[in-house]
This record gives structure tokens, sequence and C-alpha cells, in this order.
């Protein structure tokens, strides 16, 4: 597959690395001409360029990339990176870092972005998952399907513990993609026991969230 990231700072450069050592093949596009680190990540293509002009754009050949990330620190540049990565070339799978949470609200599919990612968003709910046990902690949301990523850690005396995964009764549009347990992941079969501290994954659409707690919690 072959990936195109706007902003090879530290970011682009994290995610070029991790995405290279997968297979994909990956353009990295920086305006910045100190930011150009190329051998920090010499197995990717460089480009300098802005990524906001139609011109950078064509030079990169964007319409044979699968994946555009614009993943700048400027949440304006992100925006029109994305815009015209959809737009203009017919990028099947566009991501967006968000950098300011006031801008999350932006960051949909009339701006082309598939998926937008919030750090900021992202730690805080790492941190509230680390801590909480017996409420649903969303994780992730994913943009275009209108769905999100939920997280669920059953307390002692939860009223599902000791019954099967078939037993528990979800709510539409929530499907339990699976278990973490002892630190191992466990893919949820129909025969599996909850037990305390289990921590649940879920994928559900906002309304469905919100009804996930009754089903597991009395």
């Amino acid at each position: 597959m072959r990936i195109a990231i706007a902003g090879a700072g530290n970011v682009g450069r994290a995610i070029a690395r991790e995405l290279l050592d997968n297979g994909h093949q990956v353009l990295l596009i920086e305006k910045d001409p100190k930011a150009l680190k190329i051998e920090s990540v010499p197995d990717a293509e460089w480009l300098m360029a802005d990524a906001c002009e139609i011109t950078a754009l064509d030079a990169a050949h964007l319409d044979n990339c699968q994946v555009l990330v614009a993943a700048t620190g400027d949440d304006k540049a992100n925006l029109v990176t994305s815009l015209l990565g959809k737009t203009e070339y017919g990028v099947p799978r566009v991501v967006a870092r968000i950098n300011h949470p006031k801008n999350e609200w932006l960051f949909d599919t009339s701006w082309g972005v598939d998926v937008a990612v919030s750090t900021p968003r992202i730690i805080s709910a790492l941190v509230e998952e680390a801590v909480t046990v017996g409420d649903v902690v969303r994780l992730f949301s994913f943009r275009k399907g209108q769905a999100n990523l939920v997280e669920l850690t059953l307390p002692d005396g939860s009223a599902c513990i000791g019954k099967t995964v078939e037993e528990i009764e979800l709510p539409d549009n929530a499907a339990l993609a699976a278990i973490v347990r002892d630190g191992q992941v466990i893919t949820a079969r129909a025969h599996d026991v909850f037990i305390a501290g289990d921590e649940l994954l879920f994928v559900a659409s906002a309304e469905a969230e919100i009804h996930i707690k009754a089903c597991f919690i009395s």
C-alpha cells in the first residue's frame, strides 16, 4: 500500500517508520527544510513541498496513494490537505491529526476526513480507562462509520460474572470485539465466561454506547 504523510515532524516520522516496518510504501511531504531529516527515515520517499498546494500534491502523485495522513502541527493545514486529498485526488482513506480539541468538530467528512485522531482526547481516554472500573469509557471514534471503540472493566459483584458471552443481550448496533484478561487479548466467543477484572472492548454507535453498562452492571 502506498501512503502519503503530510508533515515530517516527530509524529509524521514515527508514523512513517511504523508503516515501513509493516511493509508499506511511504511518502513524507514536508515544506520546512529544517524538518527534512531524511536520515531518520531513509527508506521513505521524501518531497519538500507544501501539502496544501495542488502542485505539490500533483508532484506527490497523490492519486496513486491508498491512504493520506495529514499529520502536521497545524489544524488548518491538516484540514486543507485532507479536503484536497479526498476531493481532488479521490484518496480512499484520509486520516487527520487534531492538535487542538476546540477544532475537533471540524474534522469530519465535509472536510474529507475519514478518521480524525485527537492526541489530547486519546491520552485523556487512556487515563480514564486506567482508573475507571464499572463505567463505559470511550477510547476512540470512527468518524465515517459513526461508531466508537469503548471499554468497560468488570468490577467485583457485576451481574454478568459467571455468565457466558451468549447469555448477555447487547443493545442494537453494539458488538463485543475482545476481552482483555491478565494482559492477554481474547477473541470473544459464545461460551467464554466473564470474570471480575475483565476489560471488555466494544464497537458501538453513540446511542448504543449509553446502554452497554446496563447489560453488565446491576
